[in-house]
């Protein structure tokens, strides 16, 4: 039985090496001394390229771009149109909208409260000048 490679690095290229040999991955966790399951991980790592996961996230980016400047748009258009000023709309579709728009706001306010999970130094001024509008 061989050494364990020091790193992790080290570890999952000699696994990859002698997967490439066909070795299984019951001798391969027999000659390095670790285990089948470590080296299963090993394998499935080795087989997501770290370029994958940068583009997966880069396309992620992209989408919250987008429906970040769709929600701008929209938000604009809702305000401009002022559906609570509306004569003529029955009060079933008033209703509806009202409802629907406290709906959408609570969603959008526990979205805007994951920003303070992720980016608090960001958040930290928007957080202090909402608890003394609600304080006072």
């Amino acid at each position: 039985m061989s050494q364990t490679p020091q790193t992790r690095a080290d570890r999952r290229a000699t696994v990859a090496r002698l997967a490439q040999t066909g070795a299984s991955q019951r001798r391969i966790a027999t000659e390095l001394g670790i285990s089948k399951d470590t080296v299963r991980r090993d394998l499935a790592d080795a087989a997501t390229p770290r370029d994958d996961v940068t583009e997966r996230l880069r396309h992620r980016a992209t989408l919250a771009h987008e429906a970040m400047r769709h929600l701008r748009q929209a938000v604009s258009q809702a305000t401009e149109a002022r559906p609570g000023h509306c004569p003529g709309i029955d009060d079933e579709t008033a209703a509806q909208w009202h409802t629907q728009l406290r709906e959408d706001a609570a969603a959008l306010a526990a979205l805007a409260e994951t920003f303070r999970e992720y980016y608090p130094h960001l958040t930290a001024q928007t957080a202090a000048e909402t608890d003394t509008r609600t304080a006072g």
